[in-house]
């Protein structure tokens, strides 16, 4: 394969399609399968059950699918998989999942993953987001399409993030982050709704409407969770077309944590 460069050391039993390019001193795993169109830079290290899609450009300098740092983990074949179309810049650290979860850690497509991200074992990443550089993911989180993470931002084990979120640069959540919401502190308080994001994405001018009245039950009305739930759920009737982020939002709400509750 002319487009693995001479010093990468690929595992005879690593399955690579015979379009990916492996650049210098690059190390694959024997357990490792690469789609299609994907570029693999300098000195890098994939791993581990990892299974990667197509169309990926992995930077030079990163760890994909080393083990858990979990002291329960005892070499079970859990995996790493990564979807299609994702970059993902220099220095970042992706652990494979663990026993004590879904025994996978998960990325969808489209992601933009800049340099010295970590995700830890089990997290679930969606489709279309976007991580500035050092945004550390502890155990089990969960992010949801769209969401955008500020520079530093670091969270907690368990947490999820709800799609179409953002956080500010150095937030620390410690609590679930609704769909929608603007977060920015230590810990990460509710700012605005990430409103200029919504645009872009072409939401209708009565579906922002509707993510405004919902910023307004759950954060300046000072409702009950409850409360604002129920006024919530009264949009769907007031604001058709926002059906479905409304029942996105409730679904999220329903699921939150008690232990940890929301960012309010």
């Amino acid at each position: 394969m002319s487009n693995i460069h001479p010093t990468a050391i690929i595992s005879p039993g690593a399955e690579l399609d015979s379009s990916v390019s492996v650049g210098p001193y690059s190390v694959i795993g024997p357990h490792v399968r690469i789609g299609p169109g994907t570029t693999v830079a300098s000195h890098c290290v994939i791993e581990g059950h990892t299974t990667i899609g197509c169309d990926n450009r992995i930077f030079q300098f990163n760890s994909l699918g080393a083990v858990p740092q979990d002291k329960k983990y005892n070499n079970e074949p859990c995996e790493l998989v990564i979807g299609d179309r994702n970059t993902i810049r220099e220095f970042c650290t992706f652990n494979i999942g663990s026993p004590g979860d879904r025994a996978v850690t998960s990325v969808g497509h489209d992601n933009w993953i800049m340099a010295y991200v970590h995700l830890a074992h089990d997290c679930q990443v969606g489709n279309h987001t976007i991580f500035a550089n050092n945004t550390q993911l502890a155990g089990h989180v969960v992010v949801d399409d769209w969401v955008i993470l500020g520079g530093f931002t670091v969270v907690h084990q368990f947490c999820r993030i709800g799609a179409h979120s953002f956080t500010a640069m150095n937030s620390l959540l410690f609590a679930d982050l609704p769909p929608f919401v603007m977060a920015q502190g230590q810990p990460a308080q509710a700012r605005s709704m990430n409103f200029e994001g919504l645009r872009r994405r072409g939401f209708s001018a009565e579906r922002i409407a509707a993510v405004k009245a919902m910023h307004k039950a759950l954060y300046r009305d000072g409702l009950s969770l409850s409360d604002a739930m129920v006024r919530i759920e009264a949009l769907a009737h007031d604001k058709p077309e926002s059906l479905a982020d409304v029942a996105m939002m409730l679904d999220f709400l329903k699921a939150a944590s008690p232990q940890r509750g929301i960012v309010r």
